[in-house]
């Protein structure tokens, strides 16, 4: 298989190519800050090979010290893109920067006991098929 993914602005453009293993819905509280969302949305591979198209030039990758929290972004856009991660040996896809629908499930919810109390039971909250005027 082959994923083909970019962030906002363009400027990084990447493939993944292989088996994707895992999609982890991620609720640890660096999750929470990195995306200002409730939750990372990160496929994980060790079988997968990661190739940058254009732009790694443009990749910062920022390890927060003392864990094992590594986030990879454009420093043009700040968009989350992939990384190498444990020795270059996993490959970690933020899900959303990828360019095509993807039949692959979350494997599971992480980190839950520090979901954020605003996250829970959204199925429950109100819906917009866009912005609501």
């Amino acid at each position: 298989m082959i994923y083909i993914g970019s962030c906002l602005c363009g400027d990084v453009s990447f493939e993944v190519k292989g088996e994707i293993e895992n999609l982890y819905l991620c609720h640890c509280k660096y999750c929470q800050k990195d995306t200002g969302s409730a939750y990372a949305s990160n496929l994980f591979s060790t079988k997968a090979k990661l190739i940058w198209q254009t732009g790694e030039n443009k990749v910062k990758t920022y390890q927060l010290p003392s864990t094992q929290h590594v986030k990879s972004f454009c420093s043009n856009c700040g968009s989350a893109v992939p990384s190498m991660q444990m020795n270059n040996e996993l490959v970690v896809v933020p899900a959303g920067c990828l360019n095509q629908d993807i039949a692959i499930k979350p494997t599971a919810h992480i980190y839950k006991s520090s979901e954020a109390v605003w996250a829970k039971n959204l199925d429950k909250v109100k819906s917009y098929e866009q912005l609501p005027e």
